[in-house]
């Protein structure tokens, strides 16, 4: 598959796309390898939006729903993920 293809593609296909598409198939040529050098100098970064820890009481129910389904990421991500949305789709 070309770039001009995957560019052409909605975002449901892309990603669908990629979660098929297997190591090998990924093409790794113009990104430079890194070395030892690389990471002598690299220098952690804080995300900006870490998460606040707080203690909220969540279902049972609920909690059981989210560790079940998360697949990609951990159960926590995931709930943030959909609450982040929840806000995102109350703003339009």
């Amino acid at each position: 598959m070309n770039h001009h293809d995957f560019a052409n593609m909605s975002e449901e296909e892309r990603h669908k796309t990629l979660l098929e598409m297997s190591d090998e198939d990924i093409d790794y040529s113009d990104i430079p390898e890194l070395d030892e050098e690389f990471f002598k100098n690299a220098k952690k970064v804080e995300h900006k939006l870490r998460p606040e820890i707080d203690s909220i009481a969540i279902r049972s129910d609920i909690l059981e729903w989210f560790r079940t389904h998360a697949r990609e990421k951990r159960y926590e991500d995931l709930i943030n993920d959909v609450l982040e949305s929840y806000i995102y789709s109350q703003k339009k």
